[in-house]
């Protein structure tokens, strides 16, 4: 199978699995929490995760399986073989509060480099993709960053919602970059905030600490759409390990303005 019948195949199971998103039934989700500061999941989380993990193994024999109600994933991380990592519901809170503000990613990487990404918002029916080598595309269509400065840009941000330790370091560098930007925005989802980078809809997203499954898809969408991201001092991201992250559209180089 060929990295363009992989996607479709991807893309069908993800659109399946956002059907099962919309369809949840909001008054059984069966809420837990996990580590971290008002870190939820649900019953939606795992019977999505099952079904993408069942399905996506079985387009590749072998392959590794990575998701965010994995357990052990540091230890399920092997760097030369097919992997895939995988959000079954990006904005666990935003969906637990019918705010219709969620996202599946599936990224699909070899040697530690994403190939294939797929990251679709079902209540909106927005599915991103991307081949490394071929573009961005939302919805089949071409897609590109935008060309504007963040001074007549939008600035999206998280404020490092789980971690506490954080929170006030996030807050300070929102304020000091809202202060730049025409006007900022918060989701509630990464992967949504991210693809909206590659998108050209906004100009710079930071967050000081994400998961792998929370950026791995979309660093891929944000880099064949003309973008850029990085941990937040500019370097390489890691597939492996929690990380910092600043996705633009490189117009400036807007680490100068978080120093």
């Amino acid at each position: 199978m060929n990295n363009n019948e992989l996607l479709e195949e991807i893309k069908n199971i993800v659109s399946e699995c956002g059907k099962i998103i919309v369809d949840a039934d909001k008054d059984s989700l069966e809420i837990e929490l996990k580590e971290g500061n008002n870190n939820i999941v649900t019953k939606y989380d795992k019977l999505d995760q099952n079904i993408l993990k069942e399905k996506l193994i079985n387009l590749i024999p072998g392959s590794i399986f990575i998701g965010e109600e994995n357990d052990n994933y540091k230890n399920d991380f092997v760097a030369d073989k097919y992997t895939f990592i995988v959000d079954p519901i990006d904005g666990t809170t935003n969906f637990s509060r019918q705010l219709n503000m969620s996202a599946i990613s599936v990224a699909l990487l070899k040697n530690d480099i994403p190939i294939i990404a797929v990251c679709y918002n079902p209540y909106v029916k927005e599915m991103y993709t991307a081949i490394k080598g071929c573009g961005a595309f939302l919805n089949g269509k071409r897609i590109h960053v935008s060309n504007k400065k963040l001074k007549d840009g939008i600035l999206l941000c998280g404020c490092a919602p789980y971690y506490n330790e954080l929170r006030k370091e996030s807050l300070d560098i929102q304020n000091k970059l809202s202060l730049i930007a025409s006007d900022y925005r918060r989701y509630g989802s990464a992967v949504i905030e991210l693809c909206n980078i590659a998108s050209g809809k906004a100009e710079l997203y930071f967050e000081l600490e994400l998961m792998p499954w929370d950026y791995a898809a979309a660093s891929l969408i944000i880099q064949e759409s003309g973008g850029k991201i990085t941990t937040i001092s500019g370097e390489k991201i890691q597939y492996n390990n929690p990380s910092s992250i600043i996705a633009s559209n490189m117009v400036e180089d807007y680490t100068k303005y978080i120093e």
